[in-house]
């Protein structure tokens, strides 16, 4: 069900363009257009669910198993040793529809508790790259 004034939700729908990296059935993953480091992906349940709490039970298990794939695909994409794996309720969620930050890491990277500095992606072709490597990694797991 979605919810037409959500960005989230428009995204999906593909009436705002993204770097798609997943597009299944219990999941939609693409590409933070702000990343804290290239290949931070924005994992969502596709039905608009503003929090955890409110995600059904039964969507629940194969929602996280989508953010478990990804979060081995991400690191071996992007060349990490790593993920950062978080999700805001209410407080500091930017967007009102659950989604789950799936972000790169490497020792020393120098993201130190919750000062998140974001970036940008210089080119296009940056992000289709990036999107194109977690979507090769998804397919070889």
């Amino acid at each position: 069900m979605p919810d037409p004034g959500c960005l989230f939700c428009r995204i999906i729908a593909g009436e705002i363009e993204s770097e798609v990296v997943l597009d299944e059935p219990q999941a939609f993953a693409f590409l933070d257009h702000r990343p804290l480091f290239h290949g931070h992906t924005l994992v969502l349940p596709r039905h608009h669910h503003e929090t955890l709490a409110d995600l059904p039970a039964d969507e629940v298990g194969p929602f996280f198993e989508t953010v478990q794939r990804l979060s081995r695909a991400v690191p071996a994409a992007m060349g990490a040793e790593g993920t950062f794996v978080a999700m805001n309720n209410v407080v500091s969620q930017s967007v009102p529809h659950l989604h789950v930050h799936v972000v790169p890491r490497v020792r020393k990277d120098g993201l130190r508790g919750f000062f998140w500095p974001r970036g940008k992606y210089e080119t296009p072709e940056e992000l289709a790259s990036a999107g194109q490597a977690i979507r090769e990694a998804l397919s070889s797991l």
